[in-house]
Parts: C-alpha cells; sequence; structure tokens
C-alpha cells in the first residue's frame, strides 16, 4: 500500500482536531485534562469520522479536494448537531472559529503535504 493511501491519515485528521479543542479549552481557562479535551472533541471527532466514511478517505487521504473538504465539513456540521443535541453552546461566533481553525488545521495540512509531494516529484 502507498503511503498516501494509508488509513493512518485518520490519526493527522485526529490530531487536529484535538487540538483545535485543546486550544479551545486553554483560550477559555476551562483546563487541559483528557476528559476535558474528551468531552469537547467527541462531537468533532465523531464527524471527522463520518466525514471519512462519506469520502472513502482512505481512498486518498491526502486530498485537498475532495477529500479535505468532506471531512473538513463533516467534522464542523455534525459536530455542531453533536453539541447542540447535547445542550454543548454552539454561538454563531463558535461556529465561525470552529470552522475557520478546523479549516486551516484539516485542509491546512493536506495543503502541505501536497506541496511538499510536488516539490518532491520535481527534484
Amino acid at each position: 500500500m502507498q503511503p498516501r493511501r494509508s488509513p493512518a491519515w485518520l490519526g493527522v485528521d485526529v490530531v487536529c482536531v484535538l487540538v483545535f479543542c485543546a486550544i479551545g479549552r486553554r483560550s477559555h481557562d476551562e483546563g487541559l485534562s483528557i476528559a476535558g479535551v474528551a468531552a469537547t472533541a467527541w462531537p468533532f471527532l465523531t464527524g471527522t469520522v463520518v466525514g471519512w466514511l462519506a469520502s472513502r478517505a482512505w481512498q486518498r487521504p491526502t486530498d485537498v479536494v475532495p477529500t479535505g473538504v468532506v471531512v473538513w465539513l463533516c467534522t464542523v456540521v455534525i459536530g455542531m448537531l453533536l453539541r447542540k443535541a447535547s445542550s454543548a453552546g454552539v454561538a454563531a461566533s463558535f461556529v465561525v472559529v470552529a470552522a475557520s481553525v478546523t479549516a486551516v488545521l484539516l485542509l491546512g495540512w493536506r495543503a502541505a503535504t501536497a506541496l511538499t509531494l510536488r516539490r518532491r516529484s520535481d527534484v
């Protein structure tokens, strides 16, 4: 299996979501305990997994389009729906920040990977 087609790339998305949640908790003085980060992250991680399944991301995990976009949108939309269903906050400003930060993280690593691979193939 080619490294670019490995489902292990799901781990990169999971780390990105955990980083987003940890930064958010820290910026709101909520603490960085494992339980606290997990409580914040589970809706978004659920969305990430749904995005992986919907896009069949294991086939082209490093592609920004369509894989990254589908994973990002599912992460945000499903994450917010699950937060709302569990009575967690979904203020408009939070949705904007969450969408922006997760876009940078989930799409950013894919764009950086594509750029790196393109440069390597040019050498």
